[in-house]
């Protein structure tokens, strides 16, 4: 068949591109712009804020619920708290770290994990935040329905309040007057709620090999909070539950479609080039004889045209050339090739 071939374009080679379950790039979804999502965060931790000090007033209640935490503990045969908080007062220097560690890392740590989830993985961001919100909404509706006084100001516990003996402290000395916190709204945990979803969300985010190191985070959050009297061993308890709630529900965010990956954490083989386009004379706009024609026009030679219309070209970067080119035999016994004629 007469012809004239072109090269397709070549493929774009994605060798050794990584995908992940579902056949994506990892984190291919767009970055949320920066200060909205800062906007959202701070509005959402100032809700938070307002809505804990309406649960303030209920001061017999907290107590009530106070006694009935501890007794439920004993009945259950849970650790004393007392045991942690006696391990930390044989020193005083370890005291006041667990202080300095209540008052100042819990919240600075979040933020610090959500501006790196922001640049570096915003898939997992925008997962880590969906879960964080929701956890602190359940634990916002716990605190407004369940107001519950802390360990250290429980006098069955025979607990010492470490941060006004040992300093610093983040709350004031009167929990009825206290304009600044809700010192009635200690189950669950947030503090321990959050260390966890950060640890759960590295290691959802990262490969390496030590990053269950991570979980170290809200174990040491949990002996702080524990040691410290601020917490009981259920708030933590209960805020594990809700956050374990909060990842069954909400799942991570599928990757945007990427055309052309394969399924699985595999490496793409490169692409093939396509097959060459091929085009005949017709679509060259040259005049093709019947089948049925002579090959030649009794009485004469072929014309130019007709000669040229049977040579097949193949084209290569904008050149043309002779490929197997039969002879062309006139009437008059001329021979005719692609490289010149002879008689």
């Amino acid at each position: 068949m007469n012809s004239l071939t072109e090269p397709a374009e070549p493929e774009p080679d994605t060798a050794g591109r990584e995908t992940d379950a579902v056949g994506h790039e990892p984190d291919a979804v767009a970055r949320p712009p920066l200060v909205r999502e800062l906007l959202l965060v701070v509005g959402l931790f100032l809700v938070y804020k307002s809505g804990r000090q309406l649960a303030n007033g209920h001061t017999g209640e907290a107590f009530d619920n106070a006694h009935r935490v501890w007794d439920l503990e004993r009945a259950v045969h849970l650790p004393g708290e007392a045991a942690v908080q006696h391990a930390l007062l044989h020193s005083d220097t370890f005291v006041h770290l667990a202080n300095t560690y209540y008052a100042t890392v819990h919240f600075p740590a979040t933020v610090a994990f959500l501006v790196w989830l922001h640049l570096r993985r915003p898939r997992h961001y925008i997962w880590t935040r969906r879960v964080l919100a929701a956890l602190t909404a359940a634990a916002l509706a716990l605190h407004l329905t369940f107001p519950l006084a802390p360990p250290r100001m429980l006098d069955a516990a025979h607990l010492v309040d470490t941060g006004q003996v040992y300093g610093p402290s983040v709350y004031g000395a009167t929990p009825q007057t206290d304009s600044m916190a809700n010192q009635f709204a200690a189950m669950p945990s947030l503090h321990f709620g959050w260390a966890l979803m950060v640890a759960v969300g590295l290691i959802a985010a990262t490969r390496s090999r030590w990053r269950w190191l991570w979980l170290l985070h809200p174990l040491l959050t949990l002996l702080v909070v524990i040691g410290t009297a601020n917490h009981y061993w259920l708030d933590a308890i209960v805020a594990t539950a809700l956050l374990g709630i909060a990842l069954a529900v909400i799942r991570l965010p599928a990757p945007a479609p990427a055309p052309g990956h394969s399924v699985g954490r595999h490496p793409l083989p490169a692409q093939r080039a396509a097959a060459p386009r091929t085009v005949t004379a017709e679509s060259m706009g040259a005049a093709t004889p019947a089948p049925w024609a002579p090959a030649y026009p009794r009485g004469g030679s072929l014309s130019a045209s007709e000669v040229l219309a049977r040579i097949p070209v193949s084209v290569t970067r904008g050149s043309a050339s002779a490929v197997d080119a039969p002879p062309a035999a006139g009437p008059a016994g001329t021979v005719l090739a692609a490289t010149g004629a002879h008689r």
